[in-house]
């Protein structure tokens, strides 16, 4: 058996939480990050090793020792140039994680997946974590990435091995130094870059309360169960107004319609496509997502996980102070 923990994508904004308390309980961690991903902010003594979820064969050499896996490596964005990316990515490279985890003989893997789809056309009323999703009812190509990957990791637990699913709601708090979508929404809007905004819900949860949500489902968590790691759940106008709240911005006067909304989207991604080739400040899944229902009950959860979110109104003040301190906004 082996006597390591292994993380991919320990690098990233959950991953650097998680494999920080990992490290803190005394475990052996190993990170799988791909080339050239910042690996620096992590803790000493975490071995770092360098392999491309997409390849296999580097996989398996990487996954020597393992006793348990946390799969969190994954493109979160909503955007990419090449579309294709997003199943090359979270789809087969999850098929990659999961088989060369389980062929090193682990104990235990963790899928982790996410709350963006787990939504449904016309749904109205909070979603729990036992929400049927067929691929028809995904947004756009990175929701069904991450539907495909999690149905194959239900697909191995019903085959009766060790595979455990978590999907985290948005994930905000400080160490965001990809900046994530929240991350980005808050940066705007505290540097007054947010003119306008749309009507839509989301579900908030503090970025470590994910990472130790997620250890508490490795440990806890049955094979073959969803489990939803949310804390509350807002209208975007009403997270504005928190952070209106904290840091004296203005809540922004104007709604944008979504055909608007819609259309700015579209040139954004057509701009980004054809020339710019960086992430667009808007995206066509992002804003479908937004006539979509983002409320959760996560009360089972919760309750098996023994798990308790702190405010969001800390994570969020966190969240600032961390932005101001890394020089993105003034002191």
């Amino acid at each position: 058996m082996g006597d390591r923990t292994v993380v991919t994508g320990g690098g990233g904004f959950i991953g650097s939480h998680l494999v920080e308390r990992l490290a803190g309980s005394g475990q052996a961690v190993r990170v799988i990050e791909r080339p050239g991903a910042p690996a620096g902010h992590l803790p000493a003594g975490v071995e770092v090793v360098r392999a491309d979820i997409r390849d296999r064969e580097a996989l398996d050499p990487a996954m020597r020792g393992a006793r348990w896996v946390y799969h969190l490596a994954a493109n979160p964005n909503l955007w990419a140039r090449d579309p294709a990316e997003f199943d090359r990515v979270n789809h087969q490279g999850t098929r990659n994680v999961l088989g060369a985890a389980l062929a090193a003989g682990a104990e235990r893997v963790l899928h982790t997946s996410t709350e963006s789809i787990l939504t449904k056309a016309g749904a109205s009323g909070p979603i729990d974590e036992n929400v049927a999703i067929a691929p028809e009812d995904t947004v756009g190509p990175y929701c069904l990435s991450k539907l495909m990957a999690e149905r194959h990791a239900f697909e191995l637990a019903a085959a009766g091995r060790p595979i455990v699913v978590a999907n985290p709601t948005m994930p905000v708090g400080p160490g965001d130094r990809g900046l994530s979508p929240p991350s980005r929404l808050i940066l705007d809007f505290c540097r007054g870059k947010l003119p306008a905004a749309m009507e839509c819900t989301l579900n908030l949860i503090d970025v470590r309360d994910v990472a130790l949500g997620l250890m508490r489902v490795m440990e806890r968590g049955r094979s073959g169960r969803r489990y939803l790691l949310g804390a509350e759940n807002l209208t975007l106008l009403g997270l504005l107004e928190r952070l209106s709240r904290l840091t004296g911005v203005p809540v922004p006067r104007w709604t944008v319609p979504y055909p608007v909304g819609l259309a700015t989207a579209w040139v954004s991604e057509l701009w980004a496509n054809r020339l710019s080739g960086r992430m667009p400040k808007a995206t066509m899944t992002g804003l479908r997502l937004t006539r979509r229902l983002m409320h959760f009950d996560n009360t089972r959860s919760l309750a098996e996980l023994d798990l308790t979110p702190r405010p969001i109104d800390e994570s969020l003040a966190d969240a600032v102070a961390w932005l101001r301190t890394e020089g993105l906004l003034p002191g």
